[in-house]
């Protein structure tokens, strides 16, 4: 079954259809009738390699062609050994290096996450064998995972995302927990309102699609954040077929600094299939804690 939001959406943001124009200075963009770029039509894809963070050993941003070789090659044999996250099936997409690229992060430069405040907050602790649902992280709960958003990392698998857009709404629909982001662009503020994914606004800078994103809960985390999580995308189109995904992340009271990082989205015309993943499931929630019961006999 194709996962499309399109009715949902329509009938939120109460639009009509969209017309596409193609775009007079450049030919391989095109452009909604309201004269945004237009993202619609396709599946972006951000599966890679390139991890967040570089990796120990490594002392450089980008890698030559024979160090990428090399590196990809001897990742892939990790990942069919069952060494690397114990995954042994990945994207296709991570199967390069995003530009040769030995980090996701680009600032700080040395492609490592900021160094954490002496008096950060310690985040509740995930026991593999809880007593309770709360003590499972959120994936395992399909309520939130970090490959949705925001900011959008990838994962092993499901990197994937659709856009459907209106004169007021932009909406970034996941592969992954079924989530859709629906994103005011029309000017109104924030509200309030701790969520999953937080409280996303969001503005057209010329071609380039931004979103501001505040009021996390304290149970969302990015690499350790808490509560006071902000997070800036921004969505750049290269060519018809790229988007340069870039993202800052904030949180004063875990890290000394802010961190930014980039990686590419590529347009693929394969469709989203449902990912049936839902609060409360079976496989992972009941049999956890069914287990945790009977280990604790």
């Amino acid at each position: 079954m194709r996962h499309t939001l399109l009715a949902v959406v329509f009938a939120v943001a109460g639009a009509a259809a969209v017309s596409i124009t193609t775009l007079a200075q450049s030919p391989r963009l095109t452009r909604t009738e309201w004269g945004t770029p237009d993202f619609q039509g396709a599946t972006w894809n951000f599966a890679t390699m390139t991890p967040l963070e570089r990796p120990k050993g490594i002392d450089k941003s980008q890698l030559d062609d024979a160090e990428t070789a090399a590196f990809e090659k001897q990742t892939a044999a990790d990942r069919a050994a069952g060494t690397n996250n114990g995954y042994d099936w990945w994207d296709e997409g991570s199967a390069h290096l995003d530009r040769h690229r030995t980090s996701l992060i680009i600032d700080p430069p040395d492609g490592h996450l900021p160094p954490t405040r002496p008096d950060a907050p310690r985040r509740p602790e995930t026991r593999a064998l809880p007593d309770g649902p709360e003590q499972l992280t959120l994936n395992s709960r399909c309520i939130w995972w970090q490959n949705t958003g925001p900011p959008m990392i990838p994962s092993p698998y499901n990197n994937n995302i659709q856009f459907i857009q209106t004169r007021d709404y932009v909406v970034i629909s996941s592969e992954n927990i079924h989530d859709a982001r629906i994103i005011p662009i029309d000017g109104r503020p924030h509200v309030k309102v701790p969520q999953w994914h937080g409280n996303s606004r969001g503005r057209w800078d010329g071609d380039t699609l931004v979103v501001d994103t505040i009021d996390f809960t304290d149970k969302t985390t990015v690499s350790g954040s808490g509560a006071h999580l902000h997070v800036v995308e921004r969505f750049r189109p290269i060519e018809a077929s790229t988007l340069e995904y870039q993202f800052t992340v904030d949180d004063p009271t875990v890290w000394q600094r802010q961190w930014t990082a980039s990686l590419l989205l590529h347009r693929t015309d394969q469709p989203i299939y449902e990912f049936a993943c839902h609060e409360g499931n079976a496989m992972v929630m009941e049999n956890i804690l069914r287990a945790t019961r009977f280990v604790g006999k």
